[in-house]
């Protein structure tokens, strides 16, 4: 295909979509053209007074859920009631993020960019795959950054940077393991022989609220006011950076195991992109250890229907 558009998405009728920070910038973009398709959206967001501002601009069957990625408490609590109001889920687009900002922590102690971008995003993933997989054709889409290229496999003995915290060195490993994690989950759901199927995807340079956000956080550190200041002149569109991942997550052509970006890496109509960074069995497999030590959740792939086990 030349070109893909809005247009492009296909008909989502009595399809289920949850995604996560769906408030504002990408993941409203997401909802909204989901939602326009037929879809039942779910925003799935932390201040639910805004996720509710943003649900009314959307045409379309939306509901806001309550979600604070930072928080185990709270991402059980919203897995318990996406699995209750929805036995099958189609789509889970794993969205939402913190990017550059100063050493904090989740209030389970994490590192709060490897806390909200992975771990929480991993504990949700594993709590909703039950209803994920009963559905017919599920996809899971975890959306990472060009900012992958200069993160590390985490280490299995600090897995939070104590000690060696920089907010892009955090920024890096966070969208990471968001590759591997897509990339590694697909490869483990073929394996344990899942009809769900697991995507990555990145916005390029889009103008949306989180340089605005890292700004603040950083007290306008040097570097975000950089790409912030980037990202107003040069970025795309909220709704046209959304594409990769509405691309990923509806193109009846993507496959499991898939990236999907900016044909010009930050910009551009959103195309396949090659896989240039290896993604080893070793290296999901320690982020895997890593994952669900830290957060006590298994990524349990085979039983349908069974209830996840939590610490």
């Amino acid at each position: 295909m030349s070109s893909w558009t809005e247009q492009d998405i296909p008909d989502q009728q009595g399809r289920v979509a949850i995604v996560t920070g769906a408030n504002t910038g990408l993941g409203f973009e997401t909802a909204r053209m989901l939602a326009a398709r037929g879809a039942a959206v779910v925003l799935a967001v932390r201040d639910v007074e805004k996720g509710e501002r943003a649900a009314a601009r959307i045409a379309g069957d939306v509901t806001v859920q309550a979600l604070d990625l930072t928080s185990l408490d709270s991402i059980r609590s919203a897995a318990a009631d996406l699995r209750a109001s929805y036995p099958r889920i189609d789509l889970l687009i794993n969205n939402a993020g913190v990017m550059g900002i100063p050493e904090r922590k989740t209030a389970d102690g994490y590192e709060m960019q490897f806390g909200t971008n992975h771990l929480g995003h991993w504990t949700l993933t594993a709590l909703l795959m039950p209803a994920l997989l009963k559905a017919d054709a599920p996809r899971i889409v975890t959306v990472t950054s060009t900012a992958h290229h200069m993160g590390r496999t985490v280490n299995p003995k600090n897995p939070h940077l104590e000690g060696s915290y920089g907010a892009w060195k955090a920024y890096g490993q966070s969208k990471f393991a968001n590759f591997q994690f897509g990339l590694g989950l697909d490869r483990k759901l073929k394996q344990a022989g899942a009809p769900v199927e697991s995507l990555i995807a990145h916005p390029g340079l889009s103008n949306t609220e989180l340089q605005a956000v890292s700004v603040q956080e950083t007290e306008g550190g040097r570097s975000q006011r950089f790409f912030h200041s980037l990202a107003g002149s040069q970025g795309m569109s909220p709704a046209y950076g959304a594409l990769s991942q509405l691309r990923a997550a509806t193109d009846p052509n993507a496959k499991g195991g898939q990236f999907y970006g900016p044909k010009w890496v930050n910009s551009g109509r959103p195309v396949r992109k090659p896989i240039f960074r290896r993604v080893g069995n070793r290296g999901v497999n320690r982020l895997w250890e890593v994952s669900e030590r830290e957060t006590g959740v298994p990524m349990d792939l085979n039983g349908a229907g069974a209830e996840p086990a939590v610490a």
